[in-house]
């Protein structure tokens, strides 16, 4: 192994000390070098009147032109392909090369490994709504969204599984279709719980089997609106005030004639949310961050789960929660574009 090369300065230390007719000893003492790099140094001036460093070889390159073009297509042709399985293909046409050869061939084309984005399937008719409502909602100030108390219900898995897929892709390109998965809502799971938040900070999170007579985590209108009328009204004063918007989705429970007449009576502003629009919801990016904080903890069982979820849903920062809120009008935007957060069908 070739040492460290000196530097220019040193070199012309060297030149300017022999000049004033020093002994080498003294030389290498001085500037703290080897005499036989102060002998080669000399040398060097004597025979090419230069002190700059010739440049160093570099080891030859693993694949051709034809194979970086090759690893290239491979990843244009599918995004989710892995490193792995590009090495493979490589090794069936004899180019040998190692997984980090690949991620260097990939990063000069400016094509990293990001987490895919889920986007939902949206209908047609729920799509123009969607768009609809992006449009009567961009230039909405933010007081208007300071004052919406955000409501929803989610899933709480004992064992979280984030179900994340690498995607190779340019940036800028996180929402193009080839680089995206789909997702639909489905039910089921260790612990479904209620919760709301504003920009203030969060707010209740109540679980359902906390709720219902047979303690079971189904959800139906009567329990729904056993949750609303001890929660809504509590929880809008502390963070919000006297006037607020409720904002709920389209959830048949939700919706129901009973449901309706009981909101009815309440005298609550309710918000029209558009259909198949979880994207939209500030809380739904909340419940993910309430998520990824449970993944560090282990509970044992279903009530620890409870325990450090609230735990966890409490120290969501407000910090977090007016920045998820305050994002409603880039979201609304990217609707209005067409460049994201939903997929027609």
């Amino acid at each position: 192994m070739r040492s460290k090369e000196l530097s220019l300065s040193v070199m012309q230390a060297i030149i300017i000390l022999k000049k004033q007719n020093k002994p080498i000893r003294e030389i290498a003492r001085t500037l703290g070098v080897a005499k036989r790099t102060v002998c080669n140094i000399l040398k060097k001036k004597e025979r090419t009147g230069e002190l700059t460093n010739t440049k160093r070889p570099r080891r030859p390159r693993k694949t051709t032109v034809v194979d970086d073009r090759r690893i290239l297509s491979l990843v244009k042709k599918t995004p989710f392909t892995t490193v792995g399985q590009i090495k493979n293909t490589l090794q069936e046409v004899g180019v040998c090369v190692s997984k980090s050869t690949i991620k260097r061939r990939l990063h000069q084309s400016k094509y990293r490994g990001f987490t895919t984005r889920c986007k939902p399937l949206v209908s047609l008719k729920n799509w123009k709504a969607r768009l609809e409502f992006a449009k009567q909602h961009l230039t909405k100030p933010s007081q208007f969204w300071n004052q919406i108390l955000w409501t929803d219900e989610t899933k709480i898995n004992l064992y979280q599984s984030d179900g994340k897929r690498r995607v190779r892709r340019r940036k800028g390109t996180a929402h193009d279709p080839k680089h995206t998965t789909s997702s639909v809502k489905h039910g089921g799971g260790s612990v479904m719980a209620w919760a709301c938040m504003a920009a203030h900070r969060t707010g209740s999170l109540v679980f359902i089997d906390d709720v219902t007579a047979d303690k079971s985590s189904r959800m139906n209108s009567e329990v729904f609106r056993a949750i609303l009328s001890a929660h809504i009204q509590p929880n809008a004063a502390e963070l919000i005030g006297r006037r607020f918007t409720v904002l709920m989705d389209n959830d048949p429970k939700h919706t129901g004639k009973a449901t309706k007449e009981f909101l009815k009576g309440q005298k609550w502003n309710v918000m029209q949310w558009p259909s198949q629009s979880p994207d939209l919801n500030p809380i739904e990016h909340a419940f993910h961050l309430l998520k990824t904080k449970l993944k560090g903890k282990c509970p044992k069982n279903k009530q620890e789960l409870k325990t450090v979820a609230v735990e966890a849903w409490q120290s969501i920062a407000r910090d977090e929660t007016q920045h998820l809120v305050m994002s409603m009008r880039s979201r609304l935007q990217a609707v209005i574009d067409c460049k994201g957060f939903a997929t027609k069908y």
